[in-house]
């Protein structure tokens, strides 16, 4: 069996130190957050729509960041990729900017105290943007798909990157159902094409795109998984 290597552990420093930085603008209209300690080390990304700004994921919640979301014209929906993305400051950003907060539905019971936009199998922003359920690293984790710019996949941490800034699913002892996970990964293999899957903007462990921003050549990258190989693989402690 192939070695994999799954020391893919965040970087605590990187995210402590980068969390005061601006976002970072990665296309011509999606920015990246610093990593979030608040959600461990998660990165939040933000598109711009006219009239249709989505955040997705919690990034840090103080003047610098929320000052740049309204710059922008605000956030229209705030999108949860999975129950690690979600911050202690939601209620505040659903304050600040009257978003809809978009979850789920089987994580939707971890925001008793907030109003949430729950759904089943996928949800539609707008002609360009939707979002959809792959299970697996968590029971509600999901992906968000933009067609712009060649097709960009937003994985959370459903796909995150390795050290050869190649897209990988990474089991951990927190992993809800691993093989449910692998299944998804095969279906996103089978719904895209190189033609429509350009980038992957990943939810953690974005150290390893050594300032790329993205994952690059996305769909080749998926192609290239032995997800046969991946079944034998154990939890990381």
């Amino acid at each position: 069996m192939p070695h994999y290597n799954n020391n893919f552990e965040l970087d605590q420093r990187l995210f402590m130190t980068e969390v005061t930085k601006p976002p970072r603008q990665i296309l011509s209209n999606i920015f990246a957050f610093p990593p979030n300690r608040d959600t461990l080390g998660a990165t939040a990304y933000f598109i711009v729509e006219k009239n249709a700004n989505i955040l997705i994921d919690c990034p840090a919640w103080n003047d610098s960041n929320g000052e740049f979301l309204q710059e922008y014209g605000g956030v229209r929906w705030l999108f949860l990729t999975h129950r690690g993305g979600i911050s202690q400051k939601i209620h505040q950003i659903q304050a600040c900017f009257d978003c809809e907060v978009v979850i789920q539905q089987q994580e939707a019971y971890l925001l008793p105290e907030i109003k949430v936009t729950p759904y089943q199998q996928e949800f539609k922003f707008n002609s360009s943007c939707s979002a959809f359920w792959t299970s697996g690293h968590s029971p509600g984790s999901s992906c968000v798909y933009y067609n712009a710019h060649g097709g960009v996949l937003f994985t959370g941490r459903h796909l995150l990157p390795n050290q050869e800034i190649k897209p990988f699913p990474l089991r951990t002892a927190k992993t809800f159902h691993w093989f449910r996970q692998l299944r998804n990964v095969a279906i996103l293999r089978e719904v895209f094409s190189p033609h429509t899957l350009h980038y992957i903007c990943p939810g953690a462990n974005t150290g390893y795109l050594r300032g790329q921003g993205v994952i690059s050549n996305a769909y080749q990258g998926l192609s290239d998984l032995d997800l046969d190989a991946l079944r034998q693989v154990t939890a990381l402690l």
